[in-house]
């Protein structure tokens, strides 16, 4: 009886196959060709403003050779985890570039974004211990503080006040780790990072500072969101991943050399998976020393990001507190916003839609991800097919009602 009360639920989960029949189902999209800015789908191009690759690097020539060379020389896997045989020369290295990037004394590489958030963040504070998170951190955070055994407390998205408050709450002996996105990967915009260290500081709290879509786009040569403001000192602990601005899949933590020594030695998702495969390695590696010597790229990222931007507000669009080139447009009806990716696609245009859970239902939105290959013509094409769309379904009209 249990097991046909779980295959009832899981019979009665149907919204897929309702979009699918509505023609708006938007997920899983088979790629068959990737030029950066252009994708092939169905045997159609498509202009691509849904990859998180910013700086443009996916298909860039240095990026894939240094590929193709790990292969030759590592063979396409580690076959084991980091902490076995899955270490190679490749590894270590981009461990120590990584470190001297951010600013930090050591680093260490997990096999992916997800595991590197989810296997620090539960191996830290403990059972005694407390995790302060934004509202809206990513779901990798989340997840990571339900493992913990710590007590999780939230404070509303980027509210000082309220993040004080909590502070206060907590017993002065307690270990305390503040855990936020650098840029919000859903909004667009940037934490407080000045105000998180003061408040930490007087409270006597860790900072960590996921850096996934803030590397290589914020800070000194995309150094990140510490250095954006100065405070790399003041942030205990800086997360990253490759599989935005570095063009490949992974993840990393930056810290001091103790605590990881102490993440080898105790945190499941690095003991327990896989290694990436060197060939990741050395595009991510390849991709570092492109955005540590070609500043341009970033310069290009954020003259693009500004256009489409200013563009999409003139016309009248809500992308709310965005600053960075993650470009929310708020739809703000789930349906709606299935619609509008629809349409998009039809017209040449490949965009994310974003809806409830992953936000509120009131809150859905596109998300164009910018990128500093995109060239002004592609910018113009998708601002006129977004107006384009934008009219055909009135989602002015309803916005006024």
């Amino acid at each position: 009886m249990i097991q046909q009360s779980l295959f009832k639920k899981l019979a009665g989960f149907t919204t897929p196959d309702e979009l699918k029949k509505a023609g708006i189902y938007p997920y899983f999209r088979s790629i068959e060709e990737n030029h950066d800015t252009e994708v092939v789908i169905q045997g159609r191009k498509l202009l691509m403003f849904g990859s998180n690759s910013y700086m443009g690097l996916t298909n860039h020539p240095k990026v894939k050779e240094a590929a193709k060379k790990a292969i030759d020389m590592y063979g396409s896997s580690c076959s084991g985890s980091r902490f076995l045989n899955g270490t190679s020369r490749l590894h270590i290295e981009l461990e120590e570039r990584l470190a001297d990037h951010v600013g930090k004394e050591s680093a260490l590489i997990f096999t992916t974004g997800f595991q590197t958030n989810l296997g620090t963040v539960a191996s830290l504070t403990g059972r005694n211990g407390v995790i302060i998170l934004d509202e809206l951190d990513h779901a990798s955070i989340i997840e990571g503080s339900r493992l913990s055994f710590s007590r999780v407390l939230k404070f509303a998205h980027n509210d000082m006040k309220d993040l004080e408050k909590l502070l206060q709450s907590v017993q002065v002996e307690k270990i305390k780790m503040i855990v936020i996105d650098g840029i919000f990967s859903m909004e667009g915009d940037i934490c407080n990072l000045p105000e998180i260290t003061r408040l930490a500081n007087k409270y006597e709290a860790l900072v960590m500072v996921d850096d996934a879509h803030a590397l290589g786009v914020i800070g000194e040569k995309g150094k990140g969101t510490a250095n954006h403001f100065g405070l790399t000192e003041q942030v205990d602990i800086i997360m990253g991943t490759f599989s935005k601005s570095l063009a490949s899949v992974g993840g990393y933590i930056a810290t001091t050399t103790e605590t990881v020594n102490y993440l080898k030695h105790h945190s499941r998702p690095m003991i327990f998976s896989a290694s990436i495969p060197p060939s990741a390695v050395a595009a991510a590696l390849a991709a570092l020393e492109i955005i540590q010597t070609e500043p341009e790229r970033q310069e290009k990222l954020w003259t693009n990001t500004a256009y489409i931007a200013n563009a999409l507000q003139e016309l009248g669009f809500d992308i709310n507190t965005s600053e960075t080139p993650i470009i929310p447009i708020y739809i703000r009806d789930n349906y709606l916003t299935f619609q509008f990716t629809q349409r998009l696609f039809e017209e040449g245009i490949f965009v994310n839609p974003v809806v409830s859970p992953a936000v509120r239902s009131d809150s859905s939105l596109l998300r164009l991800s910018i990128m500093a290959t995109h060239t002004r013509d592609q910018l113009d094409e998708a601002i006129d097919k977004i107006e384009k769309v934008a009219s055909e379904l009135h989602v002015f009209e309803l916005k006024q009602m």
